[in-house]
């Protein structure tokens, strides 16, 4: 806490005291608006148009999405003046010489996309259906923040600014499905000395929470004799880190006055949506919330987690389903930080507090699995979280299912407590926005800056508005795109000249 705040005021009165931009970065930033708006969404559109999700069945190499957005990006680079490198998973553009260098850190794959929830393809920028933002997977996480950087660095060079650091794109492709290959190039690849990440919001973050994967299975049983009404199946989800917009679930031997218990506890949620569907005695429940990045949860409306919220008219553990239900709303309910998971539940001044959000629930060989995503702040040892979350479950599993199981991968939290350049980006951000003593944040998400050398992050997403980045809704306004233009223009000057 001491740190925070020390760290806080020594930031403002930098801040506050801090000479103006100079008239090469505001020139420059001013420059890159006027000239190149349009076409860093041209440049957008191109790099939206590949599917750069990872495919577990075509290997990274092989891939022709992959190879083809990487194509693309070595073209632009040349078209726009600056040098490229090819490292496989990761490419390098650059600007300038010398031994000293400024990072930009980003990634160009993208996570998995339900094309049906989206007015157009997905893999098609679209400015139409809804004017004013630009609608695609990856405009927002990562690609929109990629497209600036080049046509950032593009005004730079034809500004003929000079430039002291050189400026190197770092642009990595499997971010969102797996950091081994980029922790194997930084070991025998000397980054930049200062580095910033353009993947999370502004005004800088200095800490990430710790992700946390928990994994639930209960295995496969009979339903038991004459237990009426059973859940047969409940599924929702799609992918670990979206807070799960869509849930489903299946009764046998329902009934009318099920139904209306079933509608009535359901008519007291907020943001869901259901529909009922009956064949014979079967009644099948299908709810829609709302898709959002799981470090966020509060930004969306958790289908799995409401739908066992609708169901909690009974108790239902005669099936494996029906146990599911039982534990959804037993262990988790429709909080968002784990206060019914025995004692895990915690919070840190700065960083905020642990979030826990099922975000899948499906079949699998072994049973059924419920896939819950942890987002720690610091404060407490991974040793002490992982004991606590087995003792809750332990305490469950011994009064519902013995044969219930329990796996759980805790992550670290980060925080970045020695970064020169802050200053510096508290000084564009205010410039540009107007906001006075702007003051680094914490986010949920976790992002390629802990591996880099005092790294934060920088952007692309405006404090206080919701990140779309995992949605199916994902956007960013053009206003927006070309606000980080001139920022990422102006950010890149003074950090390098």
């Amino acid at each position: 806490m001491i740190k925070r705040l020390a760290l806080a005021t020594t930031l403002a009165f930098a801040t506050a005291h801090a000479a103006p931009l100079s008239s090469d970065a505001t020139a420059t930033a001013r420059y890159a608006r006027q000239t190149y708006g349009e076409k860093v969404i041209e440049s957008l559109a191109n790099m939206v148009s590949f599917n750069t999700v990872a495919d577990q069945k075509v290997p990274f190499e092989k891939n022709p999405q992959h190879i083809g957005f990487k194509r693309f990006i070595k073209q632009e680079a040349s078209r726009l003046g600056l040098d490229f490198t090819d490292h496989g998973y990761i490419m390098v553009v650059g600007l300038g010489e010398g031994k000293e260098r400024v990072g930009v850190i980003t990634h160009g794959d993208v996570q998995p996309v339900d094309p049906g929830k989206w007015k157009q393809s997905p893999f098609k920028l679209d400015r139409s259906s809804e004017p004013g933002l630009l609608l695609g997977r990856g405009t927002e996480d990562d690609k929109g923040p990629i497209a600036t950087a080049m046509y950032a660095m593009k005004a730079i060079k034809d500004r003929n600014v000079l430039l002291k650091k050189r400026i190197e794109l770092y642009i990595y492709m499997a971010e969102e499905s797996d950091w081994a290959p980029l922790e194997a190039f930084l070991k025998t690849h000397t980054p930049p000395q200062t580095n910033i990440t353009i993947d999370a919001e502004y005004p800088a973050v200095t800490a990430e929470k710790g992700w946390g994967a928990v994994r639930v299975t209960l295995p496969d049983m009979a339903p038991a004799p004459g237990s009426g009404a059973v859940v047969q199946s409940f599924t929702g989800g799609f992918f670990d880190s979206q807070i799960p917009e869509d849930a489903r679930a299946v009764i046998d031997n329902a009934d009318p006055a099920l139904e209306l218990a079933i509608r009535t506890r359901a008519a007291q949620q907020k943001g869901m949506s259901y529909q009922y569907a009956w064949q014979g005695t079967r009644l099948t429940v299908t709810g829609k919330g709302l898709a959002a990045h799981s470090s966020k949860p509060e930004d969306g409306v958790n289908a799995i987690a409401m739908l066992a919220d609708a169901l909690d008219v009974q108790h239902w553990g005669a099936s494996q389903a029906g146990m599911m239900v039982d534990f959804v709303n037993d262990m988790i309910g429709t909080g968002l930080q784990g206060e019914r998971f025995g004692k895990i539940a915690y919070s840190d001044d700065f960083m905020g507090p642990m979030t826990v959000s099922p975000t899948t629930l499906k079949a699998s060989d072994t049973g059924l699995v419920l896939g819950i995503n942890l987002r720690r702040p610091r404060g407490k040892t991974t040793a002490q979280l992982t004991s606590e979350i087995n003792q809750a479950f332990d305490v469950w599993k011994a009064e519902n299912q013995p044969r219930a199981t329990l796996a759980a991968q805790i992550g670290e939290p980060w925080i970045q407590d020695k970064a020169p350049q802050l200053p510096t980006l508290m000084k564009v951000f205010s410039h540009y926005t107007g906001v006075k003593d702007p003051q680094p944040v914490s986010v949920g998400g976790g992002t390629n800056s802990r591996l880099f050398p005092r790294a934060v992050s920088f952007g692309p997403t405006m404090p206080g508005k919701v990140y779309t980045g995992h949605s199916e809704h994902e956007h960013m306004t053009e206003k927006q795109l070309l606000l980080n233009l001139e920022m990422y223009t102006a950010v890149l000057v003074e950090l390098a000249k």
